[in-house]
């Protein structure tokens, strides 16, 4: 039986429960993170509650518990759940309210919420354990404060269901310049002429833990040439790789984009290389 955390009180799952007046349901308000668990461990949980910092500003929402309490009560939730693989969902939304308003209430006590699901073993970095992804590209229709960590994902779920409508896995993202932005649920990188090429952050762009993490892997451990800026679709068209990057995925090939093999069709040493970094330094402190 799956434990949940909610609100101070460990429960089961099934049986936790919140108000239909919470604005986390009413309107989205609120912000989430997934940190991914591997045989009882947290990895990069520094970055996630620095990125969960920023997306409760982002909000002007301050946290009901302290770092140190969050992640307490987070190992303790993996260690109810039996420890192992596992992926954690971490949620605070403002809390209920007396009233369905737009403007914040003055005065509401946050809801906390987590739960764990069993997630896979990362690759290895070698084609054999890679989960490999096809994608589609799309003109990116979010909003523009994609920085923030929001559980409003409508926007996602819709682009997601364009690419499942397409027989694909993932949607990559363009804004009205034709830029990269990233993928409905996943940060982007692709490899062009041999470097490693990511869109540089802003509004329209997630800051990813793991994006974060592979960018500093590549940069102290290879002597490839790695830049963060302005993607263009057609870079991304004749890209050699193409690369997905999620706290649950890690790194992920896509081998197929629009109907067209990258690649031959398989991953491609670069992503071999970089997911093997992974496996040697997820748990390193960078």
């Amino acid at each position: 039986m799956s434990i949940a955390y909610l609100n101070g009180s460990f429960t089961p799952l099934s049986e936790a429960k919140i108000s239909p007046m919470d604005r986390g349901f009413l309107f989205g308000d609120g912000v989430y993170e997934v940190i991914p668990c591997y045989e009882g461990q947290l990895v990069a949980m520094p970055y996630h509650l620095e990125r969960l910092n920023h997306s409760l500003s982002g909000i002007a929402l301050t946290s009901p518990h302290s770092e140190a309490d969050l992640l307490e009560m987070l190992l303790t939730l993996v260690q109810k759940n039996g420890g192992g693989n596992l992926g954690v969902y971490l949620q605070i939304t403002r809390g209920p309210t007396m009233k369905r308003q737009h403007a914040f209430p003055e005065h509401c006590q946050p809801t906390v919420f987590a739960y764990t699901f069993p997630i896979s073993e990362p690759s290895d970095g070698s084609t054999d354990t890679a989960s490999c992804f096809t994608a589609v590209t799309k003109p990116d229709k979010r909003w523009e404060r994609c920085h923030i960590k929001s559980t409003a994902l409508l926007g996602n779920v819709l682009h997601m269901m364009e690419a499942v409508e397409d027989g694909a896995e993932e949607v990559l993202l363009f804004n009205e310049r034709e830029e990269l932005t990233e993928a409905a649920a996943c940060n982007v990188f692709i490899v062009s002429g041999g470097a490693i090429l990511t869109p540089e952050l802003d509004h329209q762009i997630l800051p990813g833990v793991t994006r974060r993490q592979c960018i500093e892997l590549l940069q102290r451990y290879t002597d490839w040439t790695i830049e963060t800026r302005p993607v263009h679709l057609e870079e991304v068209l004749k890209a050699e790789e193409i690369w997905l990057s999620s706290s649950t995925k890690e790194l992920a090939p896509v081998v197929k984009l629009n109907g067209v093999a990258i690649n031959e069709g398989v991953p491609g040493p670069r992503w071999e290389a970089a997911q093997s970094l992974f496996q040697q330094y997820r748990f390193s402190d960078f």
